[in-house]
């Protein structure tokens, strides 16, 4: 029935190619080497998460179809994160409750990055918020390269067209 279900539905905003984009970008090395970010789960939970916040919040600042975009990559974002879930071999009872985690983690990824970038908080704030847990690595350049490179990330992306975006280039 679920399938009937979804023929039915119009077809949406599909934001596979963005998503592939952002996973890319959080899968370079330079994330976990010069940055000092840990190169686990969580390490790499939190980059991808952090790429992806702050690509819905240049994407909330676009056109009509940069907003549905926004709402795609989100629901782009719960997917993996239920097949990797099923992938690691959670149970069907404890899917759901681990998904919503993870979308709470990326929600209050956006408040940060979007409280960040009005100038609310600091940008330094939100890096260690957002990758390290608020608790940075000990070397100051890693912290610095995170940094420096989530904020060329957020200004290619206010640089880059709605369309390029849409279509997944997002360097």
């Amino acid at each position: 029935m679920r399938s009937i279900m979804a023929m039915l539905r119009p077809k949406g905003a599909d934001a596979g190619a963005l998503y592939a984009a952002v996973v890319a970008e959080a899968r370079r090395p330079a994330w976990y080497v010069e940055g000092g970010v840990a190169d686990s789960l969580d390490g790499r939970f939190a980059v991808l998460a952090s790429l992806t916040a702050l690509t819905i919040l240049r994407l909330e600042e676009g056109g009509e179809a940069a907003v549905r975009h926004s709402v795609a990559l989100t629901e782009s974002f719960i997917a993996d994160m239920d097949a990797q879930m099923r992938e690691e071999g959670f149970g069907d009872p404890s899917i759901g409750k681990q998904v919503r985690s993870m979308v709470g983690a990326l929600a209050a990824r956006v408040d940060r990055w979007r409280r960040a970038r009005s100038g609310e908080i600091g940008w330094d704030e939100a890096v260690s918020f957002s990758i390290y847990r608020d608790s940075p690595p000990s070397v100051e350049s890693a912290v610095t390269y995170t940094t420096e490179a989530l904020r060329r990330f957020d200004e290619g992306l206010g640089g880059a067209v709605d369309r390029n975006l849409i279509e997944g280039r997002i360097a």
